[in-house]
């Protein structure tokens, strides 16, 4: 945990999981492993750059398990962790105020 002098349980939960990117990488390996080619596609708006800073963040906090094969290339693949896991209903939750926030708003333009 990054700053332990915070008083506030959200605060706490953000402070591992608040990076841009770091919800949408445990979103996409929630079901299924991935190697780090399938998450630039599936994350285009995010550089290469800050995919691997976000998943070296994510491993180091437990939240995902990073596996590397010794071969030529080297290949790397990533799954959530067990203890991740204990993050999916938060992230069903997004995911669903997310779409009717999508909803919402296209209904909004439509009726403009």
């Amino acid at each position: 945990m990054k700053d332990t002098t915070q008083t506030c349980p959200v605060a706490w939960t953000l402070d591992i999981i608040g990076g841009k990117w770091k919800c949408v990488i445990l979103w996409h390996v929630r079901g299924r492993v991935r190697r780090f080619s399938e998450l630039r596609r599936l994350i285009p708006g995010a550089t290469q750059k800050m995919i691997t800073t976000q998943l070296r963040q994510l491993e180091r906090d437990g939240l995902i398990d990073r596996k590397v094969y010794a071969q030529v290339p080297p290949k790397v693949e990533y799954s959530i962790s067990a203890y991740g896991r204990t993050l999916s209903p938060l992230l069903e939750s997004m995911c669903k105020w997310g779409v009717a926030h999508r909803d919402r708003s296209n209904a909004g333009r439509n009726a403009a």
